[in-house]
């Protein structure tokens, strides 16, 4: 049976790997021999140490960043860069702080959350609205879902994205309303009759929508949320003529929403009206009370760790698993008020989250998801430890902009611009989740990247950054013998393909492929001749065609 009971005892390499691959942006052969030592609790602490918040994306052009501090109002005629640009450059930012974030979950969350509440550009139009989202999910990446959760739907990037800012007492914009049901919340249950999804209904959008009324984009990013100091949007108001301390909320709905049986036949209404318009407080209280009616209810809950689950375990969830492993992680987000620490802990230390539940025949996560894009580029660039540009004008244009922003398209992800409000369908769409990574030509370009990084067959461009196998061999000190032939392929064989391979497939590797059907003592004589001063020809031909070879096969595409 599925088993959310904690594993005991160290992870072991094949724990530590799995546990690695999926909670960071990819390990290294020496994070795994690390963490191969620790406990899932243990290792776990050390994934949810906080880092230190990161500086901002910078305007190469200027030197400058055009963000934060968010008090400051910053046009964008105050640097050379148009918005697009800026916008590239936020992108290339976020990039690198995947492939340097080490051993910790900060960044694999942060982008789990852009994932469930995704944005888009074309429609933003913002690059500051859409780095003040993107802060706002590392702000609350170990914290409170529930929390972060109303900070978004009052969010600049989704007012804009999802017409939040266009929702107005005299003309309602239902958009966000059923999204925010439907795909971000509590979801869709079966269809019971027209408009009645058993977990909300058609009427329950629209009191949701009216509750919405009135939050305008700030363009001027001058209005501080006041947990987060992150820009927000803004409840248009007016001051009262009687009463001048008092703010006004004029575009907002005053008259009762009553809610279905779905939601108790709850009703949600100002609690105090002045001058015929709810006060700035009453409205965000009714805000307040609406997100609060969604989180009480269990299948909120339970639509939250089903997104969780597949993120971070596997695509398909049964029956068995829904009752063993959704259900009571849901009671423990619920209970725990949707702290997200707790949940992901129980997860990530369980004997289902390891394989270690059922036979190794039977209901494998471990190596059962395919990568994404970002796993394969900026995996590969961080289990090679691969050096960057240090000139940040190169950092963002060569590597970034140039070269692994149009990979990443190449092989099947618009990096901020989903197809439409559910996300990258990858991550959403039933039934084939992350097989639609794999299509005829997301494969080619995906198999041509080994090649890219390590410039091999005059493949790739100046990208500032390039693979030297033959130093990582022989200095990285991930190969405990670099002139044995078996030390050198067992070792990029279990730390680079997240499945087992048997012997045959192995000795593949090993015969075929690296010794071309010779000796294994061919290699020693090589590798000795090489650091006994001669050149690096034929060593760096071999481990070059051997790495393309693993990184060109199905049980590379796989973590």
């Amino acid at each position: 049976m599925a088993s959310l009971n904690p594993i005991t005892g160290v992870l072991g390499k094949k724990g530590a790997a799995h546990l690695l691959r999926r909670a960071t942006w990819g390990p290294g052969p020496a994070d795994i021999e690390t963490f191969a030592a620790l406990t899932a609790t243990a290792a776990l602490d050390t994934l949810f140490t906080p880092p230190a918040v990161p500086d901002p994306p910078v305007d190469v052009l200027t030197g400058d960043s055009w963000v934060n501090p968010p008090t400051k109002p910053v046009a964008v005629e105050d640097v050379n860069s148009d918005q697009d640009t800026l916008f590239n450059f936020f992108r290339a930012w976020h990039l690198e702080q995947m492939r340097k974030s080490g051993n910790n979950l900060q960044e694999r969350i942060t982008y789990f959350y852009h994932t469930h509440l995704p944005a888009a550009w074309s429609v933003i139009g913002s690059s500051e609205a859409v780095y003040y989202q993107n802060a706002l999910f590392r702000y609350y990446a170990f914290g409170n879902f529930k929390t972060l959760f109303k900070k978004i739907c009052l969010d600049n990037a989704m007012l804009r994205y999802i017409d939040g800012e266009t929702n107005d007492k005299d003309s309602p914009n239902e958009n966000f309303a059923r999204e925010m049901f439907e795909l971000y919340s509590i979801g869709r249950g079966p269809q019971l009759a027209e408009g009645n999804y058993t977990n909300y209904t058609e009427d329950d959008i629209k009191a949701a929508c009216r509750v919405l009324t009135g939050w305008r984009f700030d363009p001027t990013f001058t209005n501080p949320d006041p947990d987060t100091n992150i820009p927000a949007g803004k409840l248009e108001t007016e001051n009262s003529t009687g009463l001048p301390a008092t703010e006004l909320a004029v575009r907002h709905d005053i008259n009762p929403k009553v809610f279905t049986a779905a939601f108790g036949n709850q009703t949600i209404q100002p609690n105090e009206i002045i001058e015929n318009l709810a006060t700035k407080e009453a409205a965000i209280k009714e805000f307040d009370d609406l997100i609060e009616m969604i989180f009480a209810r269990e299948e909120t809950a339970r639509f939250i760790c089903r997104k969780l689950y597949r993120f971070f375990v596997y695509w398909d969830i049964s029956a068995e698993v829904e009752t063993d492993i959704i259900n009571p992680l849901a009671t423990t987000f619920r209970t725990g008020n949707y702290e997200m620490e707790p949940v992901l802990r129980q997860l990530l230390a369980s004997e289902h989250f390891y394989d270690t539940d059922t036979l190794t025949t039977s209901d494998n996560s471990i190596g059962a998801l395919i990568k994404s894009p970002l796993e394969i580029i900026v995996g590969s660039l961080r289990f090679f430890n691969v050096d960057m540009p240090a000139s940040l004008s190169d950092l963002y244009q060569k590597s970034y902009l140039d070269g692994i922003l149009p990979m990443i398209l190449e092989q099947g992800i618009d990096f901020y611009e989903p197809i439409d409000v559910s996300g990258y369908p990858p991550y959403s769409q039933e039934p084939t989740y992350s097989r639609d990574w794999i299509t005829p030509n997301a494969i080619g370009h995906r198999y041509h990247f080994s090649n890219i990084l390590m410039g091999r067959l005059d493949e790739g461009g100046d990208y500032g950054f390039q693979l030297d196998i033959v130093d990582w061999v022989r200095n990285s000190g991930n190969i405990s013998n670099p002139s044995d032939a078996e030390t050198v392929v067992q070792t990029l064989t279990r730390n680079l393909l997240a499945v087992e391979i048997d012997t045959d497939r192995y000795n593949y590797f090993l015969n075929d492929v690296f010794l071309d059907n010779l000796a294994p003592a061919t290699w020693t004589t090589e590798w000795n001749l090489y650091t006994s001063g001669g050149n690096d020809d034929v060593v760096r031909n071999q481990l070059e065609t051997l790495v393309a070879a693993l990184m060109q096969t199905p049980e590379f595409q796989l973590f």
